[in-house]
């Protein structure tokens, strides 16, 4: 399914603002980071998806000191790291690098100009950059059929002998502290989206009388949404403190939090609100359908496990 083309110029315009070059995690500025990522959730769940993978991929090459010659205002990137073995990197007899192989799940297949893509080499996962411009790239019509998230354009792209650059050495991508960070910036995103579904309940509790229990309801968002926050901003503190202290650990914990926190948000406004904006707001049920799907970047008991495990060997948050 082909982007909307709101979204799409949306994040063309916000790139070319330089609204999407954000400050790098673990720089004493992370919690402007998140809160700016948040924004663009509140506003726009479809411009917070291209637009967060747009600034990882610029904080990405940052990292590996591969940004030289990057135009973080003129290119378009995303990160298309999903199943990083469906891509195999080759090297050939002219030195460089090449892909092949069918990548899902790629937001922006047809709006961005660049990508960060993962790869199975000799040498394991390795990561490169691609320009999506170039021959050998096409998205495949028909892999996106989804309502939810819709307009981000999240098709497969085939890759066929397309010419790579690589970033960083084989395994650091996911070695390196900032690969949680980035997970972090997602959670805010989603973060962002529930706000925007709660501001749909708050203006309906201000513009005329609820009943006790939609109030209820209204307030258990608040205490949701804040909690989430205060974790958000607790993990950019820590961020800042110490960018490489157990990055993990903090990540899954504050993805979790949040995670169950928007959930929240989506099941206590229906509850209050009923069918009406979900049938007669066509914002506020492209936002809930929006962030439903997006959630599901979360492994949901599979992340809560993975907690578990590293809870045998370090602190927990009581």
């Amino acid at each position: 399914m082909p982007v909307t083309a709101a979204p799409a110029e949306l994040f063309g315009d916000a790139v070319a603002r330089g609204r999407l070059n954000l400050p790098r995690p673990g720089r004493g500025r992370t919690a402007e980071r998140l809160l700016r990522l948040a924004e663009l959730g509140r506003a726009d769940l479809v411009l917070a998806r291209l637009g967060e993978g747009h600034a990882d991929a610029l904080a990405i090459l940052a990292e590996l000191g591969a940004d030289r010659g990057i135009d973080g205002r003129s290119q378009r990137w995303g990160v298309w790291a999903a199943v990083p073995r469906s891509v195999d990197a080759i090297r050939k007899d002219d030195g460089r690098w090449y892909l092949t192989g069918d990548r899902p799940w790629c937001s922006g297949a047809g709006v961005c100009t660049h990508a960060l893509v993962t790869a199975g080499t000799g040498e394991g996962i390795r990561l490169f950059a691609i320009d999506v411009r170039g021959p050998g790239v096409t998205p495949q019509d028909g892999t996106w059929p989804a309502v939810g998230m819709a307009g981000s354009d999240s098709r497969t792209v085939h890759l066929d002998d397309v010419p790579a650059d690589p970033v960083g050495a084989p395994g650091q991508y996911v070695q390196r502290p900032g690969f949680w960070h980035g997970g972090v910036g997602v959670a805010a995103c989603w973060y962002g989206g529930a706000a925007g579904i709660a501001d749909t309940q708050l203006a309906a509790a201000r513009s005329r009388s609820l009943d006790p229990h939609a109030l209820a309801h209204l307030g258990a968002v608040d205490v949701a949404l804040g909690a989430a926050r205060a974790v958000l901003l607790e993990a950019a503190a820590q961020i800042d403190a110490d960018p490489t202290a157990i990055a993990e650990r903090l990540a899954v914990r504050t993805r979790a939090t949040v995670e169950r926190a928007a959930t929240e948000v989506i099941d206590r406004v229906g509850r209050a609100l009923g069918a009406g904006p979900l049938c007669q707001d066509g914002e506020h049920a492209r936002r809930v359908s929006d962030l439903t799907v997006y959630l599901r970047q979360s492994h949901a008991e599979a992340d809560l496990a993975q907690l578990g495990e590293i809870l045998t060997e370090t602190r927990p948050a009581w």
